[in-house]
């Protein structure tokens, strides 16, 4: 397969995707709305999420269920970070699969954090890293979903600046795409103009009313970017607030077609 090919079932040209992240136990574990991990796949991929974002376990558990449904498409989350709130006030960082065993279970594209608030030695092991696996991801032809993060730090003018630095960097390394947490309309207008590479916007944590949150996605679509990230949002709601606001972002995704 090629990484075009990859990259259209990741991001299709029809519509904006909506890729539900499930892969939060990497890093906090058994979390509310998520105790059992492979629930969320019967119980959201019958809906209108054109796919999901998930650990190895999760891959390898859940293989019947996207057999039957391959229209669902699999990002897999192939590193962990821990925990910049913890003793040194530093994160770590590291890989937990390959990219060649990623291409084995036969996802569509691999993502990875790229957290700043490191030091600068951990910072350049970062890039690093970062440079094998885009390396390893063009031999293999599978798209690289890369994460420009200050893990925890407040969403202050200062912080959503930053970021979006960081995605410069992101973009330089390689990244087949970015992922980046919601800057506003207009910052998200100029990265996806001036780096050229999609753009998928995350949701984040739970915060704020439903209607927060499809405004946002709206902001989003309207700026050019070509996904969207959603989860807490959606599977920590109650149930039919859930599906209400799945709902109503799936609306406007659909749109908007590209022209690739």
């Amino acid at each position: 397969m090629s990484m075009e090919y990859r990259l259209r079932r990741t991001l299709p040209s029809d519509r904006v995707a909506i890729i539900m992240p499930v892969d939060h136990g990497l890093i906090f574990d058994r979390i509310e709305g998520l105790e059992t991990p492979s629930a969320p796949f019967s119980s959201w991929g019958e809906g209108d999420v054109t796919g999901f974002m998930m650990t190895p376990g999760q891959v390898r558990q859940s293989a019947g269920f996207f057999a039957a449904h391959p229209h669902l498409t699999r990002v897999l989350t192939i590193d962990t970070y821990y925990d910049y709130r913890q003793q040194d006030g530093l994160g770590s960082h590291g890989l937990i699969t390959t990219v060649e065993d990623a291409v084995r279970m036969g996802v569509d594209a691999v993502k990875m954090l790229f957290p700043w608030n490191m030091s600068n030695a951990e910072r350049v092991a970062m890039c690093t890293r970062v440079g094998q696996v885009v390396n390893a991801c063009n031999e293999w032809e599978i798209p690289l979903v890369l994460e420009p993060v200050l893990i925890g730090a407040p969403r202050t003018e200062e912080v959503i600046a930053e970021e979006e630095k960081i995605a410069r960097i992101a973009y330089d390394l390689g990244a087949h795409i970015i992922k980046i947490a919601f800057p506003g309309e207009e910052r998200t207008k100029r990265l996806v103009e001036e780096l050229k590479v999609p753009l998928v916007i995350a949701g984040g944590p739970l915060a704020g009313e439903p209607s927060d949150t499809v405004d946002a996605v709206a902001q989003t679509i309207r700026a050019g970017a070509r996904g969207v990230i959603v989860g807490r949002n959606i599977w920590q709601r109650e149930r039919n607030a859930g599906q209400k606001v799945l709902a109503d972002i799936a609306k406007l995704t659909r749109a908007v077609k590209f022209d690739d």
